[in-house]
């Protein structure tokens, strides 16, 4: 018998305020929205999502990008990792905050630069050292994980998430074409690996009905397609299956309202998973996974022709549906 695949359920907690004009005046309905959605209580940003995973005993792994609160306060921080409790939290980060804030966290800073990538090692350094103890003073226990904004890492990120002290990355992505330029062709972007110091788990990826790489995305692939690349996952011996969503994930774009078909799917895939504890184990970053020799040997999981189909329907349905 298959030992279980590990399943990590992430989310990359952000708060945007839709353009770098008025932050001040847009920060406040920003908030609202990319905590709480439509409802303080309910609502399909962090509540809803939260209320999912506990209802079907599931723990996630939380990103939280803490750079906003050198802007507006450690408050609202504090606030994002008290509704957390009980979940998995870990650094993400977005410098494009950086020139945003006073005082500057380094000279140069003052030039809006969206990727960490387009910093050097050691502003790097500084921008994850801010970002733990954002974290540290709003409550956050010890990070152990990291995975940057729009997975846009380099070389010098895992050299200064070392020097930081962070054991564990997840900021690889084959499809994304920001994440790790002057890494590609040295490395599996696809598989778990040790690299130096640093324990890569990238973002699974699979390849579709059509053939296609697809991300393991909430909003991006059908629960058909989630789960059968599980299946195949498990099938075929992989340990390690790193699923991404967001805090605003299950919502509508530019609204507060719900994306039906979003929670449908992200239900759909909680109810899976919690349904079949021999096939999967919903596993968090808050300790270091050991990675097997053997991963390297495990093919792509692949999603059948139908399942990726019914994501065309879908997509189809949202846009007549408005």
């Amino acid at each position: 018998m298959r030992a279980p695949l590990k399943v990590y359920l992430s989310f990359d907690v952000e708060i945007w305020c839709n353009g770098w004009e008025d932050l001040d005046g847009r920060f406040p309905a920003a908030f609202e929205r990319y905590v709480y959605g439509d409802s303080r209580e309910h609502g399909y940003a962090l509540p809803g999502t939260l209320e999912i995973l506990n209802r079907h005993g599931l723990k996630g792994v939380f990103f939280v990008e803490p750079l906003f609160a050198a802007r507006f306060g450690v408050a609202h921080l504090k606030t994002i990792v008290d509704l957390l409790g009980g979940h998995d939290v870990e650094l993400h980060l977005h410098p494009e905050w950086a020139d945003e804030l006073t005082p500057l966290p380094f000279p140069g800073a003052q030039v809006k630069r969206q990727h960490l990538s387009y910093y050097t090692r050691e502003e790097q350094e500084i921008l994850i050292r801010l970002g733990l103890d954002l974290l540290a003073q709003a409550g956050a226990g010890r990070v152990n994980a990291f995975r940057t904004g729009s997975f846009a890492c380099n070389r010098d990120t895992l050299a200064a998430l070392a020097a930081c002290g962070i054991p564990c990355d997840s900021s690889l992505n084959e499809i994304h074409p920001d994440s790790g330029n002057d890494l590609r062709g040295q490395l599996d972007f696809t598989r778990p690996q040790q690299i130096g110091p640093i324990t890569e788990l990238p973002m699974t990826v699979f390849r579709d009905g059509t053939g296609r790489l697809r991300p393991a995305q909430v909003g991006s692939c059908s629960f058909a397609e989630m789960r059968t690349a599980l299946e195949d996952a498990h099938r075929s011996g992989a340990q390690h299956f790193m699923v991404l969503s967001h805090n605003f994930e299950m919502l509508r774009q530019q609204r507060p309202t719900p994306d039906r078909v979003v929670v449908r799917r992200f239900e759909a895939l909680c109810a899976y998973l919690a349904a079949h504890p021999e096939r999967y184990q919903v596993e968090t970053l808050d300790r270091t996974p050991t990675l097997a020799p053997d991963a390297a040997a495990c093919p792509l999981p692949q999603a059948p022709l139908g399942a990726t189909l019914w994501r065309h329907a879908e997509q189809l349905w949202r846009r007549v549906a408005g």
